[in-house]
């Protein structure tokens, strides 16, 4: 299987083939009940698919569904009670072309014909502040320039059926940076269906012991996005860990421990044994949301987290050493981050260690964030956009 994908991602005649074969079982009739799941490229069971995939598995059992994995993340899906298909391979093919639902939170390869049958639903991942798509006035990512990838992301965008949107911020600049003409489900994200169900102490104490992590220790998660222009090849970037474990250890080390969520693009491995009790690499675990319910404060910089951590109602510390170089180099803002980001920005360790030794100075006006861009978050999202798309078996 993994010969397979290699063979499809580099031989263009392979891809061809594979292109034609694809077309030709997509004019077959669709299989109505058959639904293909994928989050972040097959690499990951999470975020909102995984929401509405276990929605509809405990509410329309009816449904026939997969999901599409990237074979070398097999082992996440061990445990998972879940149909798989290996990505590219023939299984995947006939299932892909025949299904009458995609449902995917991020870009699916543009070389894959979409039957005239299969309704995709784009789910996305996260609420804008890092400028997307069309809105981006110069892209600085290896394989690309600003005017291919504008126009490849278009064409995909195109294809979309529905979308999901957190908010009415959300749409307005989803309608725009995606060029997107169909419909708009603005319905809350289903992931964070989760917070809202989850949040007990029981819960949390669960999830800890889970992750084998102290029981008498506050917990702060560390979860930065990637940079564009920092990278070792195409679909590979690099990370410089600029946050200074050892003062935080030192100054820190007795009432908290650290976790560690790497963003998925970001292909360093991060090692950290030299911070055993204090530091832990939670990059791998399967879905963020559970790091969020066990965390008694997030650490981020522009990563989209933030929006999502808001529902907790938590502090926060916004650790942005190079927010100049982001803001006016890299992507730019949708809004004034500096006035309006719900926490501190802060770019040195030292400070991030104030803060922390300083809660209260962490309190601000979470409410008026919550209320812009959390107000459809209850529990409800899978539930509103399944009554939505996918129509219960008569």
């Amino acid at each position: 299987m993994k010969k397979i994908l290699l063979l499809i991602k580099r031989g263009n005649l392979i891809k061809r083939l594979y292109k034609i074969l694809f077309k030709l079982i997509g004019f077959l009739p669709a299989k109505k009940n058959l639904i293909v799941f994928e989050s972040f490229l097959g690499k990951q069971y999470s975020c909102n698919p995984r929401a509405i995939y276990e929605y509809l598995q405990e509410n329309h059992p009816d449904y026939e569904m997969y999901w599409s994995i990237d074979p070398r993340y097999a082992n996440i899906f061990k445990d998972v009670n879940s149909k798989t298909l290996g990505r590219f391979s023939i299984p995947w093919l006939f299932k892909m072309a025949r299904a009458k639902y995609w449902v995917s939170n991020s870009r699916l390869p543009a070389w894959i014909p979409k039957p005239n049958h299969t309704v995709y639903l784009q789910t996305w991942h996260g609420t804008p502040l890092k400028r997307l798509a069309a809105d981006m006035k110069e892209v600085h990512m290896p394989g690309t320039n600003t005017e291919n990838y504008k126009e490849n992301f278009l064409r995909e965008s195109s294809r979309w059926d529905y979308l999901i949107s957190p908010n009415r911020y959300s749409s307005e600049i989803f309608t725009r940076a995606f060029d997107f003409k169909k419909e708009m489900i603005e319905s809350g994200y289903p992931r964070n269906d989760y917070l809202y169900k989850n949040n007990t102490p029981e819960a949390i104490r669960a999830l800890k012991k889970s992750l084998n992590i102290p029981l008498d220790k506050k917990v702060i998660l560390y979860a930065p996005t990637w940079r564009d222009n920092e990278f070792h090849e195409k679909g590979k970037y690099k990370f410089n860990l600029k946050l200074e474990l050892d003062k935080m250890q030192e100054t820190l080390g007795g009432n908290y421990i650290i976790l560690l969520r790497m963003h998925y693009l970001i292909a360093d491995n991060i090692d950290i044994t030299a911070y055993s009790d204090f530091a832990y690499d939670v990059s791998d675990h399967t879905d963020i949301s559970e790091l969020y319910l066990l965390s008694d404060m997030l650490i981020t910089d522009y990563s989209s987290v933030f929006f999502d951590y808001a529902n907790l109602k938590r502090p926060m510390i916004f650790y942005v050493y190079d927010i100049e170089n982001y803001r006016d180099v890299l992507r730019g803002f949708y809004f004034d981050f500096e006035k309006h980001a719900p926490g501190p920005l802060v770019k040195t360790t030292e400070e991030v260690i104030h803060h922390i030794q300083n809660p209260r100075e962490l309190k601000t006006d979470l409410e008026r964030f919550h209320k812009k861009f959390c107000y459809l978050e209850s529990g409800q999202s899978s539930k509103r956009v399944v009554e939505k798309v996918f129509p219960p078996k008569r």
